[in-house]
């Protein structure tokens, strides 16, 4: 021992006989021993010196027991030993794999051992029971926060105690003897320490020491099983007799036929030379037959590998060891720990599930916590089997939400045992204890329903609906039998599998023959693969199935509330950073994502993509505005699905040999459906049918003369099932299923095993009547079948060349060369296509490629990849780059620059090479340069110099017809004649224009209605408000004309007025339906007009803006000069002067018709303006007239107003006469104007 670590020990005190004697400086020393242990090494030599010292039997424990009035000293000790009893597995984290630390985890444990005996007294636990008493009486004011950590460092003592592994060398015991762990739980029983763990179970005010109390319960019950506690103090019954009888039966006839077999081995006369035979028939290494060389009689027993080194198998492939068996206690001691259990049941077992069940679900408790859980729920509530079933003593557990709990433990061990492989022995027994408690809720269930209470019937009834109808506790036996492993989980654990697994068939047997149908849910997983980005098919596009989709899509999101999992939102990425596609181009490639998605039907995906998309490129509000309500979001989607949207066609894939072809990788998009089905118990069973699930069976079967008659007769019944009520005996048929069916037949205990004879006689007579009509069904012995294979092999296999690929003959292989060495060296481009229609017989381009490849006269599918189109050039040559800038020479100035290119070119490219590399070349500055020019009218952008203003403003309106009222009856026909023709070419332009906005829907392109919202804030009295929102617009669009670069202009409010507007909840909501954008973040203050709203938008914005009267005519115009026409941008920068200009003519012609009229067309603007901003309408007088154009005429009343403002002297009967001419004029305009919309 260390001299440092020997004088602290020295200092404790010392022992004089049976009284302890410590010294002054004792608790000193006790703290100094703590501060090593703190530091010690890897090795963990303190503690290694300690316990060879016997520091705790000859000091600490003298200690507690003689010197426990001093409380610092007695906290200390309990302190010290608490960390030299912890567990060993806890000092190292796991058994050590090198031998050095391997032998000090040994030493470690042995010094353990040691320290569990000494603790086997009554005079320890006495101490701890009194001092954990004293602690629990003091009420929870009263106690002290030393008085906690002392009550959790006691638990803790105790539970390290319990611990400790037994001595398998030193614990020799039988059973019924008493071990070194039942005579601690014999001195916890005598000290009362078992009472004070049932009343801190119990207690509602020590219910944080739960977890602690559940771990030493469940060390307290480590080496004992439910049956056998139940059954102590009892004799035993006449079942127990009965079994014991056949294992007496069956063992007497084992030994009996050994017996008999050694009888015949022995000669009738003794003789020195046993005699050679040979054995004819069985040949040898040679040519000649096998000669045997001993007795006659051990003939029976030969095989050839006699002699052979047996093969080593690999560790990894070794079957996994069992846990040791449990023994029987003392009879006192499984006397005392029953009744613990009655009590415990009685009165503490739904609190304390409860409390650690929440603490669980929390997250409060330790890493794998959860086992102790697990085990209490099965050991106890197997007791309660036994022990006079009470369905209200285990209510905690008996609930849907225990059997979610346990399925979700078993599929995370499932889960954990094929990724963490070090630890997979320690996830194959925590998995085997969740097993074990499902295995008890499906026995407590199936209990209920033999309960005499009409309640518990119905509750079992309850239960058993849940765990049938969902399709997770239907398939869990499924799924565990089929991945079973024999390298990574116990044969007992196999065992309680199957037995589980008879368990659940037979109640879920019995559950369907009492109804005539049942439904449950059926969940269905689509899988859709996609090659890369596929245009909708036509039948996914049609009108009434967007209309369905859109359905869908609605409802889910409604459903939803608009509402995204984080999961789905942080994994959305609408762009890719690294890729080299444009941004613009990848914005475009988001929307048809968001359609593709709407197009499957996943709603919450493209949700999610347009929100994401949105934060990316927020300019525009293409993706809507940032502060977008969810009904906009859902007109949004509902655009973009029907949206005719740019696609990007995928490059065909190359054609490859089917054998040889590597597999792309494809992208799988998985979707869930849940919806129910009728039940079938048989289709059930079906899924049994597999060899993986009967494999495992089989190997069970192997040790039948190990396995209870239970289990035997759980194997025995599925095979059954699948032999009898399926009729696919034929699974079975395979040779070492036969060689163990001919072990059990020649079993001297066969009697024993009937079901198992009866059933291997059965297998074997059938598979002997198929042998007669099958002469393969020997072969087909050696291979396991599934249910295709055993079909082919009882009903006839297919016949032959059925179902395989068409085979080439000698003459089409023959025709085949001679045309490819014809058209080897010719410049077509593809020669596969070249060759299909040569061929006589009919072939595919895959097969062609495939036989090419096969005869040798290519090495290779890629060597025939049909070329893409357009996108294979990359380099571009001398003469090529010459062709181009010779070619863009010639038609830079036409309407199609672009088009004409890709027209003219020699080499085909796509688009976009082009366009980058005349950006390369410097022949364009940027690509608007290239974008197909609009012809506005047949004269071009002509300036207007040298014609009269009336033949201007007839070029400008295109021909607008005069008013109705100046002209005769004979003129009419004329007149509809120009309106037809100007009606063809604006439809023209009107579809052209919708055919490219429909390109990329967007909320840009359009000013929506607000007449409402501006009638009701001029009824709210704030017509100043809205006029400096006005002239604010008007000034940005002026400054817009002449300033190129356009920049977001912020809107402030300089007056009171405006101010408190700003803070007006519909005044916002008329800036947000103008898409003025609010302040983005903390740094600005004020809403600012977006930089893309064009000069025209701005002025139809403002236009909207004006006040106006109510009349029969106004909804018309409104619906006309507000409805969305789809025109290119280009075109909306003109409107505004053209209306204008339109309206200056038609102003003229009313002055011919009225000629006491004389007022200039100049002198209009709306009355509200010209009162309040005199200077400001003689400055702007030309864009006051677009504004008067821009609401497309006022209504009779206001034009009846503007024209007596004109006059200033008219009389009543002046306006009488003009007022029947005004109306017919205002008519055929709006008629015009419709006409021009459409």
């Amino acid at each position: 021992m260390n001299c440092e670590l020997l004088a602290t020990c020295s200092a404790l005190g010392y022992l004089e006989e049976d009284t302890y004697h410590k010294e002054a400086d004792c608790l000193e020393s006790v703290k100094d021993l703590i501060r090593f242990l703190r530091h010690e090494d890897d090795t963990r030599d303190v503690r290694q010196q300690l316990g060879a010292g016997q520091i705790v039997q000859n000091d600490l424990l003298p200690i507690i027991i003689q010197h426990g009035q001093d409380k610092a000293l007695f906290d200390a000790c309990i302190r010290l030993m608490v960390n030299l009893t912890q567990p060993a597995m806890l000092c190292f984290g796991k058994v050590p794999d090198d031998p050095v630390f391997r032998h000090h985890f040994l030493q470690i444990t042995s010094h353990l051992q040691a320290y569990k005996e000494v603790f086997a007294g009554e005079a320890v636990f006495g101490i701890l029971s009194e001092t954990l008493y004293t602690l629990l009486q003091l009420d929870w004011e009263q106690r002290q926060e030393e008085d906690n950590l002392l009550i959790e460092r006691i638990l803790l003592l105790v539970r390290n105690v319990l611990h400790v592994p037994a001595d398998p060398c030193e614990e020799k015991k039988v059973d019924d003897d008493a071990s070194i762990h039942d005579r601690l739980l014999w001195a916890i029983h005598m000290s009362g320490f078992d009472d004070l763990i049932k009343f801190l179970a119990s207690a509602q005010s020590e219910q944080q020491w739960s977890m602690h109390v559940l771990e030493i319960i469940s060390l307290m019950f480590r080496d004992q099983t439910p049956e056998t506690l139940v059954s102590a103090g009892h004799a035993r019954s006449a079942e127990e007799k009965h079994r014991d009888c056949q294992d007496l039966v069956a063992l007497r006839q084992k030994e009996h036929a050994a017996k008999r077999s050694r009888t015949l081995q022995r000669g009738t006369r003794h003789s020195h030379f046993g005699g050679s035979y040979v054995v004819e028939g069985l040949k040898s290494i040679g040519e000649r037959d096998v000669i045997y060389h001993r007795n006659v009689h051990n003939f029976k027993s030969y095989t050839h590998d006699t002699g052979k080194a047996v093969r080593r198998v690999p560790k990894r492939n070794r079957q996994v060891r069992e846990c040791k068996d449990k023994r029987r206690s003392a009879l006192n001691v499984r006397l005392f720990l029953r009744e613990f259990c009655v009590d415990f049941l009685e009165n503490c077992y739904n609190r304390l599930m409860y409390l650690v069940k929440e603490s669980l679900i929390r997250e409060q408790t330790q890493q794998h916590d959860e086992t102790y859980y697990l085990w209490a729920l099965s050991f106890f509530m197997s007791f309660n089997r036994g022990n006079g079933f009470r369905a209200d003593l285990v209510s905690e557990t008996m609930t849907i939400r225990t059997f979610h709990y346990i399925e979700r433990n078993i599929t995370n061990y499932y889960e954990m045992l094929l990724t963490d492989r070090k630890e997979a022995t320690s996830w194959s027994r925590r998995m085997h204890l969740a097993l074990k408690a499902y295995q008890e809720l499906l026995l407590t269930v199936n209990q209920m329903d033999c309960s005499q209470d009409e309640s518990i019937r119905q509750s079992s009834s309850v239960i058993k609906c849940n765990i049938f109808y969902l399709m997770e506790y239907r398939d869990i036996f499924l799924t565990l039998l089929r991945k079973y492993d024999e390298t990574r989980q116990p044969q007992s654990y196999l065992k309680d599998l199957v037995e589980s697994t008879h368990l659940f068939l037979r109640m879920l047997e019995r559950f369907c023959k009492g109804r005539k149908s049942l439904m449950v849910q059926k969940k269905k997983v689509r899988r859709r693969r996609s090659h890369g980005k596929k245009k909708p098919s036509a039948a996914e596009t049609s009108p009434e199935a967007l209309a369905e989709t859109w359905k869908i899509v609605e409802e889910e999101l409604k459903a939803s509330g608009f509402q995204l999992s984080e999961s789905l939102t942080e994994s959305t990425v609408p762009f890719d950073a690294t890729s080299e596609t444009p941004l613009e181009e990848q914005r475009t490639e988001a929307m048809v994502r968001v359609q593709d998605a709407l197009l499957v039907r996943l709603a919450p995906e493209a949700l999610g993509l347009l929100r994401a998309a949105r934060e990316v490129w927020p300019e525009g509000d293409v993706f809507g505005s940032t502060d977008v309500e969810p009904e906009e979001e859902l007109e949004l989607l509902k655009q973009i699905l029907h949206a005719n949207l740019p696609r990007t066609s995928p490059p065909e894939p190359a054609a490859e040999d089917d054998d040889d072809a590597a597999e792309l990788e494809e992208e799988e998009l998985e979707s869930v459906q849940i919806s129910e089905k009728e039940f079938n118990f048989l289709d059930f069973i079906k899924r049994f049918s597999n060899p993986s699930i009967v494999r495992p069976y089989l190997l069970l079967l192997k040790s039948y003369s190990k396995n209870t008659p239970h289990t035997n007769h759980c194997i025995a019944r599925m095979l059954h099932r699948l032999a009898v009520d399926l009729k696919m005996d034929a699974q079975i048929f395979q040779l070492s299923v036969f060689n163990l069916f001919n072990k059990i037949l020649s079993d001297p205990a066969a009697a024993a095993y009937k079901e198992l004879v009866t059933f291997a006689k059965f297998v074997v007579n059938r598979f002997f009547s198929l042998a007669a009509q099958n002469n393969k069904a020997y072969v087909e012995l050696l291979f396991w079948k599934n249910v295709g294979a055993v079909c082919e092999m009882t009903e006839g296999y297919s016949k032959d060349g059925e179902g395989t690929k068409p085979t080439w003959t000698e003459e089409e292989e023959e025709e085949l060369r001679n045309l490819y060495a014809e058209h080897r060296y010719s410049e077509v481009p593809d020669i596969v296509e070249t060759l299909l229609p040569l061929l006589n017989s009919t072939r595919t381009r895959r097969q062609v490629v495939t036989q090419l490849v096969h005869m040798g006269l290519v090495e290779n599918a890629k060597a025939l990849k049909k070329q893409k189109k357009g996108t294979q050039i990359v380099i571009w040559t001398e003469e090529q780059e010459d062709e181009l800038q010779m070619l863009y020479e010639e038609y830079k100035d036409s309407d199609d620059v672009l088009g004409d290119l890709l027209k003219k070119l020699t080499a085909k490219r796509s688009r976009a090479r082009v366009v980058d590399k005349l950006l390369s070349m410097g022949l364009v500055s940027e690509r608007r340069e290239l974008y197909k020019k609009r012809s506005r009218n047949a004269h071009g952008k002509s300036s207007g110099k040298g014609m009269t203003e009336e033949e201007f403003i007839d070029e400008l309106t295109q021909g607008l017809p005069d008013d109705p009222g100046d002209r005769d009856d004979e003129n009419k026909e004329e007149d509809e004649s120009e309106e037809s023709e100007e009606e063809e070419e604006q439809k023209r332009e009107t579809q052209n224009a919708k055919r490219r906005s429909q390109s990329l829907p967007s909320s840009v392109g359009r000013i929506p209605d607000v007449s409402t919202m501006v009638s009701a804030l001029l009824q709210k009295g704030m017509s100043g408000p809205l006029l400096w929102l006005q002239n604010s617009l008007y000034k940005t669009a002026k400054d817009r004309k002449t300033d190129e670069l356009a920049q977001d202009v912020p809107l402030l409010p300089l007056s009171d007025e405006n101010d408190d507007a700003m803070e007006n909840k519909s005044f916002l909501g008329l800036l947000r339906k103008l898409r003025i954008r609010p302040p983005k973040n903390n740094q600005e203050c004020f809403w600012r007009i977006p930089a893309q709203i064009s000069v025209s938008q701005l002025q139809s914005a403002a236009a909207a803006l004006s006040p106006r009267e109510e009349d029969p005519n106004g909804g018309r115009e409104q619906d006309s000069s507000r409805s969305p026409t789809g025109e290119s941008q280009e075109e909306e920068e003109v409107s505004g002067e053209q209306r204008a200009l339109r309206a200056l003519l038609i102003t003229r012609k009313r002055k011919h018709h009225n000629s006491e009229h004389t007022a200039a067309a100049s002198d209009f603007s709306p009355p509200k303006e010209t009162d309040n901003t005199p200077e400001r309408s003689r400055e702007k007088t030309a864009t006051k007239r677009s504004r008067v154009l821009d609401d497309d005429e006022e209504n009779e009343d206001d034009s009846a107003m503007v024209i007596d403002m004109e006059t200033n002297d008219d009389t009543d009967s002046d306006r009488e006469d003009i007022s029947a001419p005004v109306k017919r004029r205002r008519k055929f305009a709006l008629i015009d104007e419709e006409d021009d919309e459409d």
